[in-house]
């Protein structure tokens, strides 16, 4: 049986000879990948478009106020209204069905 010393060489070795053939693949692959894109007249753009950050370009970059809400409920004595949305107001009670 190896050591533990013996099987770490190995690895080491082993390690060295993934990186020797990774290199050699690599430049390989990339001069492939060059030929082809000079071939099909093709730019880095068009194999690999550029993600950008934050919301997509169909969105409106102006803001929008949006519309208030028509009111649902509405005191008789104040002519005060509300929407029905957040919190309910104190005029309203627990009976809203009263407006």
């Amino acid at each position: 049986m190896a050591t533990y010393r013996e099987l770490m060489a190995q690895k080491q070795a082993i390690e060295a000879q993934l990186e020797e053939a990774r290199a050699s693949e690599v430049a390989s692959v990339i001069e492939q990948i060059r030929d082809l894109m000079t071939q099909y007249n093709l730019s880095p753009e068009d194999v690999a478009p550029r993600r950008r950050r934050g919301r997509p370009s169909g969105a409106a970059s102006t803001p929008h106020e949006k519309a208030p809400l028509p009111p649902k409920y509405m005191d008789a004595k104040t002519g005060k209204t509300w929407s029905g949305r957040g919190r309910a107001p104190a005029w309203l009670g627990k009976r809203p069905e009263r407006f």
